[in-house]
């Protein structure tokens, strides 16, 4: 046997075992979990009027379903284990995809820790824990869906899933019941409703970073590519399938959320959903959505932790990352290193910063790696037309480009708010080239 090489028997390949409906799920499941119950009031405080808040939510929908639609193209071109990590290595090279993994050991696990925090805070609040007990419910949550994952990608997305059609359930219920039994004339559309004295519509940029951590998700199904059965047919469709759904349920729910509360207290609620069920049912309502909102961030904590670790097992199986974290399971045929990893690091985070924070961070560092990756669409169109493309994306190129210049509107607008935590980001972005070029040093000795 040649070093190095694995033993008979031990599959050093992740098997292909998802179909249509299970890649669907997770696309909606990683998508669908906190932000559309704790991001509505940021979003409309930062805007200060309800057409500017409606006008967010919108726009995110559209940036997110054309990002969706572009990258559908190389997720059927590519498709690989890693996701955009692989399309950025295809387009740019291993360079430009190492700073999105670098960029990624950082903020991937907090995007996971920041759910998981919601997840904990409405547990906590149904059991009777605060503070330390809520940190302790969020990092439980990790550690069980680390198990699931561990054990099996198949287990691990029946679980998914399951979860994935309670949120659904969930919020298609507060849809129907704010507009069948809510007051609207005491909503923020009311004929009357006083008209808020701070409008600025300067803000939509900036509120977009938060809808966008809401929209969140879409690519995050991509690193398990390489663990779908047909790809080129089932990859594009589940993606832009399930980011449709998910444009449909937040634009329903913030409308839903609009009728029935008040502009003041929809901007003052960080528990927007709940609020508005209280109104309509009572304390009920409130129970009633706390219980969704365990299920819907358990159900998005599951998603990430069974995905985002594939984008580490990618880069250490191109030789980017530390080679014990290619390795595949020998019994379950799962990427167990990574999966504990990765796990790790979340629990980390979830005790060292706040859910706004660990949120933002996230949205800052990711998209414009995606709007990279989405301009490789344009790049591989002109570079290698020989490809083959099971998908091409529609309106080209104007849906590529409609999401690259909402990407770069979001980050612009953050650089002018928050100019240090942005360029801080970008910093630490950058440091990864250096520490490439000494990896890469390394590996040629």
């Amino acid at each position: 046997m040649a070093p190095g090489a694995a033993p008979a028997g031990v599959p050093t390949e992740l098997p292909r075992r998802l179909g249509f409906w299970e890649t669907t799920l997770i696309v909606i499941g990683v998508t669908v979990g906190s932000g559309i119950f704790r991001v509505p009031a940021s979003v409309a405080d930062t805007v200060g009027s309800p057409l500017g808040a409606a006008a967010v939510w919108v726009a995110g929908g559209i940036i997110s379903l054309c990002g969706a639609l572009a990258l559908a193209e190389l997720a059927a071109a590519f498709p690989e284990p890693g996701g955009v990590f692989v399309y950025l290595r295809e387009v740019y090279g291993r360079a430009v995809a190492f700073l999105f993994g670098w960029m990624y050991l950082f903020v991937g696990p907090t995007g996971v820790a920041a759910v998981a925090v919601v997840f904990g805070e409405y547990l906590g609040r149904l059991l009777g824990f605060s503070g330390v007990g809520v940190r302790l419910l969020a990092a439980g949550a990790i550690i069980v869906v680390a198990a699931a994952s561990y054990r099996s990608v198949r287990g691990a997305s029946v679980l998914q899933g399951a979860a994935t059609l309670g949120k659904v359930a969930a919020l298609a219920a507060i849809v129907v019941i704010a507009f069948l039994l809510g007051d609207g004339s005491a909503g923020a559309f009311a004929a009357g409703a006083p008209a808020p004295a701070d409008a600025r519509w300067g803000g939509v940029g900036l509120a977009l970073v938060a809808a966008l951590w809401a929209y969140n998700g879409f690519q995050d199904m991509l690193p398990v590519a390489g663990e779908v059965r047909d790809p080129g047919r089932a990859l594009p469709r589940a993606l832009v399938a399930g980011t449709a759904v998910v444009v449909a349920i937040y634009l329903s729910a913030n409308a839903a959320y609009l009728h029935v509360l008040p502009y003041a207290a929809l901007r003052t609620s960080p528990l927007v959903a709940s609020d508005a069920m209280v109104r309509i049912v009572g304390s009920v309502g409130a129970a009633a959505v706390a219980s969704a909102v365990i299920v819907s961030t358990f159900g998005t904590v599951n998603a990430l932790v069974l995905t985002q670790p594939r984008v580490f097992y990618a880069m250490a199986d191109a030789g980017l990352l530390f080679r014990p974290l290619a390795r595949v399971h020998p019994r379950f045929a799962t990427p167990h290193v990574t999966i504990v990893a990765y796990s790790a690091v979340a629990v980390v985070a979830l005790w060292v910063r706040s859910f706004e924070q660990l949120a933002e961070a996230f949205v800052l560092g990711v998209w414009p790696f995606l709007a990279l990756a989405v301009a490789g669409v344009i790049v591989l169109r002109r570079k290698r037309p020989e490809l083959a493309r099971p998908y091409r994306t529609p309106w080209y190129p104007v849906v590529p480009l409609i999401f690259i210049a909402g990407t770069l509107w979001v980050v612009g607008s953050a650089l002018v708010a928050r100019p240090v935590t942005t360029l801080g980001g970008i910093a630490l972005t950058l440091v990864g080239l250096p520490v490439y070029a000494l990896w890469r040093r390394a590996a040629t000795r």
